[in-house]
Formats: C-alpha cells, structure tokens, sequence
C-alpha cells in the first residue's frame, strides 16, 4: 500500500508508523493475545472427554473461530470505509456551504465557461469513487484542500488503518437494540473472566499453603489417596463438597474450603479497590506477563514429557467420552477467544495484506501447542486438575542436591504462575467491566452529572462483588469456564462477530454500492456461512444447556 493511500483525514502519517510493527511482532503480539489462561483448563476436560474426541472438537473449534475472525477483520475494514464516506459527506457540506457564498463575478463566470472541459477530462481520466461526493464547481481549488490520496485514482476505502473496537463497530452497525444486547454479552463475559481469575488464585494459594502432594513424584500417591478425591480424573462435580470436609492442615480444623475461602476475601479485599481508579495495562506488563507465560507452559510440557520418558504413561484416559462435551467446548470456545482484543493488534501491522496468513498461522501453531500441552499432561499424570498448573503444587523433599532443589523452586514457578498473572489482569478486566455497565446503565454523555456514589462507588462494587459471592459458593473452574465460554463465550466469538459482518456488508452496499471491492472481505463470504455458524451456536448452547440441566 502506498504512502498516499495511509494518510487519513485529520491523522498523522508519521505517528501512525511511529506506533507500527512487522508482520512478525504482530504474529507474536497476536500470539501471545490467544494463548493465556485457559489453556490451563484444557488438560483436564481433554481427561474427561476422551484425548480422541478432544483432538477432533479443539481442531474444528479452532476452524470456526479462525472463520469468525476473518468476520471481525472484514467488519473492521467496513468501519474504516464508512468513516472515509462520512468525511467525504462533511467536505461535501463544506464545499457547498462556501460556493454559496461565492460572488457572481468574473471569477465564478470563468470557472462556469471553463469547468465543462475541465470536468468532462476529469470523469474521463478518473474513476474515484469520491467523484460523485463533489460538486462540479471550483476544482483547483478543492483538490488542494483534499487528502493527498483522495486527489488520486487510488482512494481505498476499505482499510484497517484506524482501529475500530468491538463497542465501536457495534455502535456504527446494530440499532438501540443491538447494541443492548452486545454490552449484556460483554458483560457476562466479564463477570465470568473475573470470576474465574478470582477462583484460580484463591485455588492456587490454597494449594500452595494446605497439606499437599506432589503429582510430578508417583510415590507421593499413596497414603493421600482416601482424602483426596477432589483430584480424580473425571473431574466430579462434588468438589466443593469434598474440600468442606478435608482439613487444610491435619493439626488444625479448618477445612480446604474455609482456607480457600479466605484467601479468595483476601484477594478480593485488596484488588477490587483498584476498580475504582484507571488502570492500564503498559507494554512493560504485556512483557513480563508473557515471559513468565512461556516459561510456564514449557515447563509444563518438559516435565510431563519427562514423566512419561522415566516413569511410562501413568494416566489412562479414555478415547471418547461425550458426557464430557460441554465442558470441553466452553474450554475451547475461551482458549481460542481474541476477538474482543483483536482490533487493537491488527490496526498497527504495516503490512495489512499480511494479516490473514499471520491469523491462520497463529491459530495452526496454537491449536497444535494446545494439543502437546493436554496430551502429555493427560498421560504423563494418574490425576488432572481442573487448573493444570496445580498438578505442579510444589513438595519439600530430604534430597538437597541442586537437581532436587531445582525441580522445587520451578514446581514453586509453576504454582506461583496463574498468582502473578491473573492478579495483574484482574483490576485491568473490572475497570474493563466498569465502563462496559456504566455505558450499559447510565448517559455517558451527561456522566458528570450523576452523584459522586453512582459515579465512584457504586458501579466499581457492581463489577466486583458478583463474581466473588459465586466463588465463594463454587470453587470448580470447570464449570466456571464451562459457563463463561459456551454463553457468553459462545455470543462473542460466534454471534457477534457474524452480525457485525452482516450489518456491515448491508451498510457499505447502501453508502457505496456493489462496485466497490472490500480487500479485506473474508474467505467465507457467503451467507450460508453465516447461517452455519448461527446454526452451530444453537446446537451447542442447547447441548451444554440439556448437560447443565442434568447435571442439576
């Protein structure tokens, strides 16, 4: 793409390629963006619902959500396209509004005797789009005043120049309805993220404080086996149960339940203060949060890979298990989501030519990274938790040589891991959840003028309190991201993303009519496509949802 063809309207082309990145830093950062803490997740309803049947859905999970993301990619180019029409329209008033004003004198009989021939070579030698946008008066002068491109037969309005988050593109294309119901979405998803980081964390420290066992050492199984059976394989639903009647510590009475309650108030009383203020998340951040991803997740595989080198395969899960389903598409459905976050990574790749091949091989190296993290973890260990990384809870041995001691302070990484990750996300998502149920709930637009307490107090406490009154009731992560990705999930990866393309493409037909070619369109661009997707959202919603009613 040509300079010209990158300067926009009021924008500054230097400081957008100041902000900009290869298509190799893209790839990373997009990366990076999917692969996070539902990953952790996978392993243990990959044990439930068979390593056969897992391999088979998390693959064609990830073509859907590949399909899905091309819908959000097109949308996005349809917002750039009607935000270059609409700056057409304002040029358009202004230029009408000044010849108005213009005097009959000499000059204007000039223009009118010698814009004919001007105008007749013009529509010849040009095809712009935007020439039909222009009044037919005053040529010169107006090309001077134009966007360098818009003086060229090169316009493009369809680009990913400028970023168009979700809420945006919602808020251009749906009616008062439509964008309701996205912000519901939004904001269950939400609730369910935070209430999913607030159980991992409280389970996470629990675990780590509580009387414990190794699962990287098979001789730790022995003596724990009678009180443990929150830790089997097939993940049962009485975990909370069971946790309120196992002591924490064999010298004290309080149970696993009461400390990880504890915790979890904790947690929640010294981070969700934080919702109150404005937080952002800084590149420093992104850095380190995903430096100590990578660091965990080869660790995980190193040592399970190790486990079945030395010890042989020690779990024996089953090949197909469909009563594991829908925990296993929730799983998936919230390890493949990036489409609310995608926006913000697309808009600074140089080349945005590039960016479906670097979409497709992202999602081709994650689904396979996804597939070697649950196949070693699954096989490599008797019991899988439902949070991977507590299967590496840490153990004090008598051996003191080095390599003894190294594998204590990596499996002390591992379990300190989801801590400092998740914690550094959490006030991040509810300020996040804040703004989406004050948008939601209240006229931003006269935000001022509500009280002190609606504006400080009482949104931030909506956004906090909810998720921790549910964890402090359930502590199963599996049925936590279950819930969060086969609903809300389900409604941002699937449903949005396919109304936003819909309502885009009928927009830019009525502004621009068919002759106009989007470069971005995706690769699934029939409507039968879109009717597939729905269709399989349905079908799985009313599946997980039988499941969920059963299982009551």
């Amino acid at each position: 793409m040509s300079d010209r063809n990158r300067i926009e309207f009021g924008g500054n082309t230097s400081a957008n390629q100041a902000g900009s990145y290869s298509k190799w830093v893209g790839f990373i950062f997009i990366f990076n963006l999917i692969v996070g803490t539902g990953a952790l997740t996978l392993p243990a309803t990959f044990a439930k619902a068979g390593w056969l049947l897992s391999i088979n859905v998390i693959l064609y999970l990830a073509l859907i959500s590949h399909m899905t993301v091309t819908f959000v990619i097109e949308a996005m180019a349809a917002a750039n396209a009607v935000k270059t029409w609409q700056s057409f329209q304002v040029l358009k008033r202004s230029y009408d509004f000044e010849n108005s004003h213009v005097n009959d004198d000499d000059d204007v009989e000039n223009v009118e005797t010698s814009s004919g021939m001007e105008e007749h070579t013009a529509e010849r030698e040009t095809d712009d789009p935007c020439a039909t946008l222009l009044p037919r008066i005053k040529i010169s002068k107006r090309l001077d005043r134009m966007p360098v491109y818009a003086q060229h037969s090169t316009l493009m309005y369809y680009r990913l120049d400028e970023k168009f988050e979700l809420g945006e593109m919602a808020t251009l294309f749906f009616n008062d309805v439509g964008r309701i119901l996205f912000y519901l979405c939004i904001c269950i998803y939400l609730y369910g993220d935070l209430s999913i980081y607030s159980a991992a964390i409280a389970k996470s420290l629990r675990d780590l404080f509580c009387d414990h066992v190794n699962a990287t050492d098979s001789a730790n199984f022995t003596i724990f086996d009678s009180t443990m059976d929150s830790l089997n394989l097939t993940l049962s639903n009485n975990e909370t149960d069971n946790d309120a009647v196992t002591l924490c510590w064999h010298a004290y009475t309080l149970t696993r339940l009461n400390v990880y309650r504890l915790f979890l108030t904790g947690f929640v009383i010294i981070f969700g203060p934080f919702a109150v203020f404005s937080v952002q998340k800084t590149k420093y951040l992104q850095i380190v949060t995903a430096l100590f991803r990578w660091c965990a997740f080869i660790f995980m595989i190193s040592i399970a890979v190790k486990l079945l080198i030395t010890d042989g395969a020690k779990g024996h899960p089953p090949a197909v298990n469909v009563f594991g389903i829908p925990a296993l598409f929730g799983a998936c459905v919230y390890s493949f989501m990036c489409h609310h976050s995608l926006p913000s990574l697309l808009a600074p790749i140089r080349n945005k030519h590039a960016i479906s091949k670097i979409l497709c091989a992202d999602y081709i190296l994650i689904c396979m990274f996804y597939i070697l993290l649950a196949m070693t973890g699954i096989f490599a260990f008797e019991r899988i938790q439902d949070l991977y990384t507590l299967n590496f809870i840490p153990d004090q041995v008598d051996d003191y040589s080095f390599r003894a001691k190294l594998l204590v302070g990596i499996d002390y990484f591992l379990a300190l891991f989801p801590i400092c990750t998740l914690s550094a996300s959490f006030p991040i998502i509810a300020i996040t959840l804040r703004n989406n149920l004050q948008t939601l709930f209240l006229d931003m637009t006269h935000f001022e003028s509500y009280n002190l307490f609606v504006r400080r107090i009482f949104f931030p406490l909506l956004a906090v309190l909810p998720p921790f009154v549910i964890t402090y009731f359930t502590e199963s992560l599996t049925s936590l991201v279950a819930f969060t990705g086969s609903y809300a999930g389900a409604g941002i990866q699937y449903v949005i993303p396919v109304a936003l393309v819909h309502y885009a493409r009928t927009t830019c037909r009525e502004l621009l009519g068919s002759g106009v070619v989007n470069q971005f369109e995706s690769p699934f661009r029939s409507n039968y496509w879109l009717f597939f997707v729905l269709l399989w959202t349905a079908t799985c919603v009313s599946l997980v949802t039988l499941n969920f009613f059963f299982e009551i």
